[in-house]
């Protein structure tokens, strides 16, 4: 078949799923990628990739979404989806001389608007539709917040697609018919590498400039190991402080040998973590998605959660000390997501490729 495949460009769990799956697509398909932002750069390297835009989230001092800046900022971008302006007008013409059977998209907007328009079926593939298309116990709050940001995600996706794949590291049943889970879908780096139990302490922040504040470089500061971290745009060795460029080599062996890990709660890392057996203390981003996340690590006994008020070196050192029961609770053989979710993507592709008779 000729699938479509886009990858929204925000943050690096995007992009991480997509090289789970695209070696294998890619072995028995014809694909077109499609990427924005951070995804175009970590893809562009192994596939010719088609460069498009990328909704982002304008952050306020603290990591909070600056809500009014965001819709500001995403406004022309709203306006090409909406009029049919440029950029749209790209990834249509993209998919003209292409000619897929269906497009595959990773939370991408402009692949889900273009296979609308064009009448080109259309795949979800992403862990937010575990908010949208699947039922999770949550909070009378919560969940009417989660109804909120499900008609805002689908308004974004140009309506709801034609069939779902929801990528999840904790149990989620699907709603209805036409929406497949799966467990964590892991690229080959991960797969491949053997973890090990390192003497640091590893540290990624989804928007490290913001979540990077005074008081956690402090409180890691005040930490007896070294600290190895990602994200936050700074390089070099500051006392215990190793800050490193984005390198997904580099990043996955970290990783793997790391103590622990100190991060943003996003899925995919979440997921690469529980692989690889390293506890994990999460900042959840001021986002439902992640709160959740955050809530499933700690009901699994796999780490804790914390905010930017409460971290201090003696959550830390806290955390650290409990690194032999959390390890008690990992799961011994997590499920192959990526083995499921190529499966589901091709069988929901093979039906609706193929017209009805």
């Amino acid at each position: 078949m000729k699938v479509a495949y886009g990858v929204h460009g925000y943050g690096r769990g995007h992009s991480s799923r997509a090289m789970a799956v695209l070696p294998e697509l890619t072995a028995r398909h014809d694909v077109l990628v499609l990427a924005g932002d951070d995804a175009f750069h970590a893809l562009s390297g192994e596939y010719p990739v088609v460069r498009i835009p990328t909704f982002r989230y304008e952050l306020a001092q603290g990591g909070r979404r600056a809500k009014r800046r965001t819709l500001v900022s995403g406004i022309p971008k709203l306006l090409d989806l909406h009029l049919h302006g440029p950029a749209l007008e790209l990834v249509c013409q993209s998919l003209r001389d292409f000619g897929p059977d269906v497009i595959v998209s990773d939370s991408e907007a402009w692949t889900h608007w273009a296979g609308r328009r064009m009448g080109i079926p259309r795949i979800s593939f992403d862990h937010f539709g575990a908010l949208v298309y699947c039922d999770w116990p949550m909070p009378p709050r919560d969940r009417w917040v989660c109804r909120m940001e499900a008609a805002a995600y689908e308004q974004m996706m140009g309506g709801e697609p034609d069939r779902k794949v929801v990528v999840s590291f904790y149990d989620v049943p699907p709603r209805g018919p036409g929406v497949c889970v799966v467990g964590p879908v892991l690229r080959d780096a991960v797969l491949r590498v053997g973890p090990s139990r390192g003497e640091f302490l590893m540290v990624y922040f989804s928007n490290g400039p913001f979540h990077f504040n005074p008081r956690v470089e402090g409180a890691l500061r005040e930490l007896d190991l070294p600290v190895v971290i990602y994200g936050v745009g700074r390089e070099g060795v500051d006392g215990n402080l190793d800050f490193r460029p984005p390198s997904n080599t580099r990043f996955v062996e970290d990783l793997a040998a790391a103590r622990a890990v100190f991060a943003t709660a996003g899925n995919q890392l979440i997921s690469e973590a529980l692989h690889l057996r390293k506890p994990l203390l999460l900042l959840p981003e001021d986002s439902l998605e992640q709160r959740l996340n955050a809530a499933a690590v700690q009901c699994m006994g796999i780490g804790m959660r914390t905010s930017r008020r409460r971290v201090d070196a003696d959550q830390l050192r806290a955390f650290l000390a409990s690194e032999p029961r959390y390890l008690a609770s990992f799961p011994d053989r997590p499920a192959d997501g990526r083995a499921q979710a190529v499966e589901a993507i091709e069988r929901f592709a093979a039906e609706l490729a193929v017209p009805s008779t």
